[in-house]
């Protein structure tokens, strides 16, 4: 499990409140980690079963940490992650065994646990969100979701898995329309 951040982006709005707007995608005002970045997790397991989701504006809390993956989680899974203090915090409070890994590369593996496979993911995700020239926050879950769907068909392309992905897209009910997403403010 580890925390990857997008720029904050209001791609598309013509008047942009509270700050200048960013030409060609630009750069955050402020140095490192701050409010000025979305926060994504992204928890994945041995059999590549992924979990992606914007968690809020800035540094990954505690408390964001169990409101988006706190009821897939038990006291049996054991936690891989960075070395920031959230998921130390939150793993003591649920009785999880934790594996952390600094982020200054030396020790990169601790037998079985490491985070390399997520670090991947957030290379071949953040490579795939550069065609768009940037999302608008807003959408970024879609994004997340949709990347999620084409990891998981990656290697099963072949007529069949197309013609059953596009079967089960269609079964899934949604109320969304062009209007309600276009009109939706961005809320975490």
């Amino acid at each position: 499990m580890d925390e990857t951040y997008f720029l904050y982006s209001e791609k598309g709005q013509r008047k942009i409140k509270g700050r200048k707007p960013r030409k060609r995608g630009g750069s955050a005002k402020k140095r490192g980690i701050s409010n000025e970045q979305v926060c994504v997790l992204v928890a994945r397991d041995r059999d590549k079963t992924t979990f992606s989701q914007i968690l809020g504006m800035g540094r990954l809390t505690k408390d964001q940490l169990d409101k988006a993956i706190g009821y897939r989680l038990s006291s049996e899974n054991i936690l891989c992650t960075d070395s920031w203090r959230a998921f130390k915090t939150y793993a003591a409070e649920k009785g999880m065994d934790i594996y952390q890994f600094k982020s200054d590369g030396k020790i990169r593996t601790k037998g079985l646990y490491h985070i390399q496979n997520v670090n991947n993911y957030h290379r071949r995700l953040k490579g795939w969100m550069q065609r768009f020239n940037g999302v608008a926050t807003k959408y970024l879950n879609n994004y997340l979701t949709w990347f999620q769907v084409l990891e998981s068909i990656h290697h099963q392309r072949n007529e069949v898995t197309m013609n059953d992905l596009i079967i089960k897209g269609n079964l899934v009910q949604n109320s969304e329309t062009y209007d309600t997403l276009r009109l939706n403010k961005f809320a975490v």
